[in-house]
């Protein structure tokens, strides 16, 4: 027995550590694994854009980590640029990426591990984001995230008491002008100019429709904290000045019927910074999001989102009152849900 003890003892161990590396094998493969990504909403080019992205291994800014498998359609009959581009893309996914269509969100919640609402109708996102947030599905809300203020503070509202993540962006945010500008040392940032394209909606708030971009991009470079809005609009232009709790001041320009660029300009008390104006793509804010699919941390705070959302809702009373200043705590307030 003693001379078969090492061979026993080398067989042992050669199972042993067979059995190791197959464990790390498998661990790695499911490490390695693609997020299983689902999309509600067909009625916007970020749907094939994103799936591009993620599920073409050899396009030119490819992002792996996740993997569009399951959408549902949506779109709003009300609203032309929703309903007469749904059966475009539809079939852009299906055709070119094997997308399977789904008739209910819970159908396709069941199938993923995370979901991206891409309706590019803001209205529905409520009733939309309900049954994920149900579900428990990490979800990333394309803007606007809401239709209104008051649906936005509930999306917010329900994800945290599910302990849901959850996070909205524009793709200015992420663009690498505007990384490169925040990286300028301006030195205390006193405050800061956004323009850009402010096209209106009839069934949105004015800025929550287009006017977003350059909304998110001012709040990019300054920040939370805003507290009182004060707007002046005409049929090409609103301006929307805000002032933060620091003294900081930041100014909206929306531009309409016209050359519709867009840039920020930083005023700090050492020096002045400008955007450059050079293209961008998607693929940042994509990056961004499969980061947040991956670990549950959102690059951007609901408190944040929600300050911006705010700043848009008061600029709209402050056109009802014709220019007067209002306060961001009026209009959450007003917009709580009860």
């Amino acid at each position: 027995m003693k001379g078969l003890a090492p061979s026993l003892v080398r067989h042992s161990f050669a199972i042993f550590t067979g059995l190791l590396l197959l464990s790390a094998s498998a661990s790695r493969s499911c490490q390695a694994a693609d997020l299983r990504v689902g999309i509600i909403g067909l009625d916007t080019s970020h749907t094939t854009a994103f799936t591009e992205l993620l599920n073409n291994a050899n396009a030119k800014n490819h992002i792996p980590g996740a993997k569009v498998i399951v959408a549902y359609k949506g779109g709003s009959r009300d609203l032309p640029d929703s309903w007469d581009r749904v059966e475009e893309y539809t079939k852009a996914l299906q055709t070119k990426y094997g997308v399977k269509i789904v008739d209910s969100i819970e159908d396709l919640c069941a199938q993923v591990d995370v979901v991206l609402l891409e309706s590019v109708d803001g209205r529905p996102h409520l009733e939309q984001a309900k049954p994920v947030i149900l579900a428990g599905k990490t979800l990333f809300i394309d803007k606007p995230v809401a239709g209104s203020l008051k649906d936005a503070m509930e999306i917010y509202r329900l994800a945290k008491a599910r302990q849901v993540p959850c996070f909205t962006s524009s793709a200015y945010r992420y663009y690498d002008s505007m990384v490169a500008l925040k990286k300028v040392d301006v030195g205390t940032i006193r405050g800061a100019i956004s323009y850009g394209p402010c096209a209106l909606e009839p069934h949105h708030p004015d800025f929550f429709w287009y006017g977003i971009h350059p909304v998110e991009a001012l709040f990019t470079v300054l920040g939370p904290g805003c507290e009182t809005v004060s707007r002046t609009t005409t049929a090409d232009i609103d301006v929307a000045t805000g002032v933060w709790s620091d003294g900081k001041v930041g100014s909206l320009h929306g531009l309409r019927n016209m050359a519709t660029p867009h840039k920020v300009i930083v005023f700090g008390s050492k020096n002045v910074a400008e955007q450059s104006e050079v293209g961008d793509d998607y693929a940042p804010l994509v990056r961004e999001i499969v980061k947040f699919f991956q670990t549950g941390v959102a690059p951007v705070s609901p408190e944040e989102t929600l300050n911006m959302f705010a700043f848009m809702e008061a600029a709209d009373e402050s056109k009802r009152r014709g220019g007067a200043p209002v306060s961001l705590r009026e209009v959450i307030e007003k917009n709580s849900p009860r």
